[in-house]
């Protein structure tokens, strides 16, 4: 009996722990799922590449603009139609002399074939669709160096979010311990409560900066997702570290790259679109000239009348010879060359534009890289100040009035060195990006 009420305990138990498991599923599964991703520089950008809403565009544009240059090519080949009708006369009669004819209903298969075999605004209109196509291309190549340099700034500002919250986070630590030695020094004689209250209301300012800097990394972070293309729920851990990323940036690599205009998509769009102003220049001439077309016609009588002289097959040539337009031709040809020569001055501007700029972004790096070397070498000063103030500070020689004013110099170098190295990261990447040379 004991044999027996052991193996139902264990049905059961075993029952339970199985309903246990399936209603454990259940609820894990009816749970939203949490995406992550963990992503280099490269990997944020190649992720980027592939799942960016605008790169999207810009590849279906490109699609669109093949397109639309095949459909303008097939418009030269031959089209075909076919064509069927049919007539009820209702009986109606004609008279011609002493005869009568009765008018049958007629009904009639018409096949069509059309070939164009001249026509001066469809060529040019074929190399205007060309244009446009490699208008797309270089839109789209520009789209992807564009998204490339959004990244990286976007990846380089949660790093710097992280390491300023980092900063925050280390002098609230010591602060802490700034205060607990401080009210030793205070009951003991040595400090005055208001050195207490100074350190305190300290550590209190830091402490609202630490929200603010966790904020601050919400909205970097979101500003990737963005540039990523995922959504909100997306966690994103970033495997590079701020200072292997700087150590890897060759500055100099980018101040020593030659500047081509030629290689600046602007200024390519730029000449793109100067071509397309002179071919509407031919495309307004190509209206002085004929446009031919050839034609055959296959006529099958499915009901014939009862007379019928119109010959089943006709074969022919259509010549359209244009004669005069009261002057609307010549003006169209005179105001596509003002357009012409107008583009070709603002691609000119755009030359000279992008001259200055190179040369003011080259000036950015260079500033940056100043500044960098300079706050390296403050950060250092600083914190050697602030150790000596602190030794000093806790052997009661100075007041706590000078060991929060250490303590405010410290955090301001801390962060201006960190801001220093998202100058120098930005500017790199903005030179990189106007000079078509993105290291990722």
């Amino acid at each position: 009996m004991n044999l027996r009420k052991n193996k139902k305990t264990m049905k059961k138990g075993i029952i339970k722990t199985f309903l246990l498991l399936v209603l454990t599923l259940v609820l894990l599964g009816s749970l939203p799922a949490q995406n992550s991703l963990s992503l280099s520089v490269e990997g944020a950008v190649t992720y980027a590449l592939e799942n960016n809403k605008m790169m999207r565009n810009a590849q279906l544009s490109v699609e669109e603009s093949q397109a639309a240059y095949r459909a303008t090519l097939l418009q030269g080949l031959p089209q075909v139609e076919a064509r069927l009708d049919y007539q009820n006369y209702f009986n109606a009669m004609a008279y011609l002399g002493p005869m009568t004819f009765t008018f049958n209903p007629t009904s009639n298969l018409n096949l069509s074939v059309g070939q164009l075999i001249f026509s001066g605004s469809y060529i040019v209109g074929l190399q205007m669709q060309k244009i446009y196509q490699e208008i797309t291309e270089v839109n789209y190549r520009k789209t992807d160096i564009d998204i490339r340099a959004q990244v990286m700034s976007s990846y380089y500002l949660v790093l710097i979010s992280q390491r300023s919250l980092e900063i925050l986070e280390q002098n609230v630590e010591n602060m802490e311990d700034v205060i607990e030695k401080t009210r030793a020094l205070v009951l003991v004689g040595i400090l005055d409560e208001t050195d207490f209250d100074q350190i305190a209301l300290q550590k209190t300012n830091i402490e609202n900066a630490v929200k603010s800097a966790e904020r601050q990394i919400e909205l970097a972070t979101n500003l990737l997702r963005m540039q990523l293309g995922v959504n909100a729920q997306t966690d994103i851990i970033l495997t590079d570290d701020l200072f292997s990323i700087l150590a890897q940036s060759n500055v100099n690599k980018t101040l020593q790259t030659p500047y081509d205009v030629q290689n600046n998509y602007d200024f390519q769009l730029m000449v793109l679109q100067r071509d397309i102003s002179k071919k509407r220049i031919n495309m307004e001439r190509a209206k002085f000239l004929p446009t031919i077309t050839g034609f055959y016609n296959y006529t099958e009588k499915i009901k014939k009348p009862e007379l019928d002289f119109s010959p089943k097959n006709v074969i022919g040539l259509n010549v359209n010879i244009p004669i005069f337009s009261s002057g609307s031709r010549y003006f169209g040809l005179k105001q596509a060359k003002i357009q012409y020569q107008s583009v070709q001055n603002q691609m000119d501007f755009v030359s000279d534009q992008l001259s200055i700029q190179e040369k003011q972004l080259r000036q950015n790096l260079k500033t940056a890289i100043e500044l960098y070397e300079a706050q390296s070498e403050n950060i250092e000063l600083a914190r050697r100040v602030y150790q000596n103030i602190y030794r000093k500070y806790e052997q009661g020689v100075i007041s706590g009035l000078d060991m929060t004013t250490a303590s405010t110099n410290l955090l301001q170098a801390e962060n201006s060195y960190i801001m220093a190295i998202m100058q120098l990261l930005d500017a790199k990447t903005a030179l990189d990006k106007f000079l078509n040379q993105i290291q990722y």
